[in-house]
């Protein structure tokens, strides 16, 4: 995608809202605008019909069954709940969460502050150089204690593809609970509920060229009545999470849930040769770089790359207003991290405060990673 004169290469950050997913939104704006749940008169109803097959429509593309889905603002919020409604609905004696060293940091800061102020305990899951969980490391922290395992399906920063079904049965295998991020995953994997007998999985909108403001939490029907709410109401949702859900963030949840479904095959395999055309370009120019994560079980559009020599950070400033993507570091107020996910791989600071995420989406072109390789390699030779 090309905006003006800047070439879109942050996809992993938030997609662009397909084109049909706004004409599916459009009447739930005017026409059909009622509260979905004042159920007592005709466009009420209305409403509350749209949400209803929104939600069987996401269900179907995840194999859930009726009434596993609740939405929620957004991953964020979903995995919070996860979290803490499980710590909160907790009857037993265990008392250990165990979570990936790369997970998202709203799943890392929110184990960390549960766990903190109701008792509990977070144990951190190594990963190998590629990002691949350490299944022998794995093994033995799973014990008795292990109430919770949070694992993500794809990393957002190096793209890393995990066995979320193996993970989920040996959680299950030491009694406890599964619950996958999965916000990355609809444009690198199918996902698939059932198969891999997850209890809760987590994803948003805006990752697959939806709405921002929206996600949703699957919620196994048997579990739900063992947790309770994240955020106190009026009871919508099956008593799940309460608010007023907004109609056309819910439809255009599930439209672009279907199409990302529907053409999963066409839009993966053009990721994967724009990524193919992408490193190749790279490496014509003789840039000194070097890859992070794996390439054999990655996201199809994700390039997280050192640019050896190079301060990532200057870098991208030098390629504004040209090229939109991201380095491996986080603002905090007043000072710059470098990023968690890179460092659990095993990079250096200057390792990881030289690479950069490039990630290819939908609407990018030979095009555009034609001219983004000549500006990354201006900016880099200035």
């Amino acid at each position: 995608m090309q905006i003006g004169s800047s070439i879109y290469l942050d996809y992993q950050a938030t997609t662009p809202i397909e084109p049909r997913v706004v004409s599916a939104m459009a009447p739930y704006n005017h026409e059909i605008f009622a509260n979905p749940h004042s159920t007592a008169h005709v466009l009420g109803q209305q409403s509350a019909a749209a949400v209803e097959t929104a939600r069987s429509t996401i269900e179907k593309c995840i194999n859930a069954s009726s009434e596993e889905v609740i939405f929620t603002s957004g991953a964020t919020e979903s995995n919070n709940q996860a979290i803490a409604s499980v710590i909160f609905g907790n009857t037993t004696e265990r008392r250990d969460i165990l979570i990936s060293e790369i997970e998202h940091k709203c799943i890392k800061n929110a184990a960390y502050f549960y766990a903190a102020k109701l008792g509990y305990k977070v144990k951190e899951i190594p990963v190998d150089n590629t990002g691949l969980i350490n299944v022998d490391a794995y093994q033995s922290l799973l014990s008795d204690q292990t109430l919770l395992v949070c694992i993500m399906a794809v990393n957002n920063e190096i793209g890393t593809i995990q066995d979320v079904k193996t993970f989920a049965e040996m959680a299950h295998a030491a009694g406890a609970l599964f619950h996958c991020d999965a916000a990355q995953a609809p444009e690198a994997m199918d996902i698939d509920v059932k198969d891999w007998n997850v209890d809760m999985l987590s994803l948003s909108a805006h990752k697959v060229y939806g709405p921002k403001g929206i996600g949703a939490i699957f919620i196994k029907n048997d579990l739900q009545a063992e947790l309770p709410p994240f955020i106190q109401g009026g009871g919508q949702q099956f008593g799940m999470r309460s608010g007023t859900l907004a109609t056309p963030l819910c439809v255009g949840f599930a439209e672009a849930m279907r199409i990302t479904k529907q053409e999963a095959k066409t839009h993966r395999e053009q990721l994967t040769h724009l990524k193919r055309l992408f490193l190749q370009q790279l490496q014509a120019t003789h840039i000194p770089f070097k890859l992070n994560g794996t390439q054999s079980h990655c996201h199809p559009g994700n390039i997280n790359v050192q640019f050896i020599g190079c301060d990532a950070n200057k870098l991208l400033e030098k390629l504004q207003p040209n090229v939109c993507a991201s380095t491996g570091s986080a603002c905090n107020s007043e000072m710059v991290l470098l990023s968690h996910v890179l460092k659990a791989i095993g990079l250096t600071d200057e390792e990881a405060g030289s690479s950069l995420r490039i990630s290819l989406g939908r609407f990018s072109d030979e095009q555009q990673i034609t001219k983004a390789i000549d500006y990354i390699k201006a900016a880099i030779e200035k």
